[in-house]
């Protein structure tokens, strides 16, 4: 049997060479993955306590010291760790990067949020299907009416991601992602997309086109990209984040999250 240590090695290996630059859904089962948010020190203390007030989307793991762009208790350098970045000037799209070392700055802050991902390796174990890692996908992820609770220039409504079950399983999905408050827990809505503001379940606003079977209900979940969207409405002169689905995979083991 692998150590899964060495796997996620490898992973991390062929991250930091570039070798690997694909969504990371499925991968290295038992570590948490998490999403990526970088700002400017004058706005990160501000963001920290949004991730506090809202923990459904923002699950916070860890946080950097201003200009370290490593956080030791997870075992990652946010420059290079994540697949794929995406660079953010005044709340516009910039750059899409593979490595950060370029851009880091003496005034950066990184914060390291939990990730649904983690919560399907548990889905799995029992059984349960996970159609987008089946179908080769990432997982599709919605905008809602879902209002976060504000914190100085940091506002908006929660995303969320969705998985398709049949009705008979969706309180056992729910029980089994319950177990997980620190990759987003319990599903925030089932049913009627309409009912939490999405128009088309079929068109994502991040993610792939969802994978649905005859006789699914939708099941929504609170997602990390929520801060991504916050953050661009606050059009901070830098943000940095994980490509949607392209998480940093942690040293911690999800059974603490």
């Amino acid at each position: 049997m692998t150590d899964p240590h060495s796997l996620r090695d490898a992973h991390l290996a062929a991250v930091r060479s570039g070798a690997f630059d694909q969504p990371t859904t499925g991968l290295c089962p038992g570590f948490a993955q998490a999403n990526l948010v970088i700002l400017p020190a004058s706005m990160a203390y501000d963001f920290l306590l949004f991730t506090q007030l809202n923990p459904r989307p923002c699950p916070l793991l860890g946080m950097s010291e201003p200009g370290d762009p490593t956080i030791p208790k997870l075992d990652v350098d946010v420059r290079t760790d994540a697949p794929r970045f995406e660079v953010f000037r005044n709340g516009e799209f910039s750059e899409e990067r593979t490595d950060l070392t370029e851009l880091w700055r003496e005034d950066l802050v990184a914060l390291l949020l939990g990730c649904s991902f983690t919560f399907e390796h548990a889905l799995l174990a029992e059984g349960l299907p996970v159609r987008h890692i089946d179908a080769g996908r990432n997982v599709p992820m919605y905008r809602t009416n879902l209002e976060c609770t504000p914190v100085g220039p940091f506002a908006g409504g929660m995303v969320v991601s969705m998985r398709g079950y049949p009705a008979e399983l969706v309180e056992r999905v729910s029980e089994i992602t319950g177990r997980f408050p620190g990759s987003h827990g319990a599903p925030v809505h089932a049913g009627d997309p309409a009912a939490i503001g999405i128009a088309d379940i079929m068109q994502p606003d991040f993610g792939d086109e969802p994978v649905l079977e005859e006789g699914d209900v939708p099941v929504f979940w609170a997602c990390g990209v929520t801060p991504q969207a916050v953050v661009l409405d606050a059009k901070p002169e830098l943000a940095i984040f994980h490509k949607p689905g392209h998480m940093i995979i942690t040293a911690q083991r999800d059974a603490v999250v």
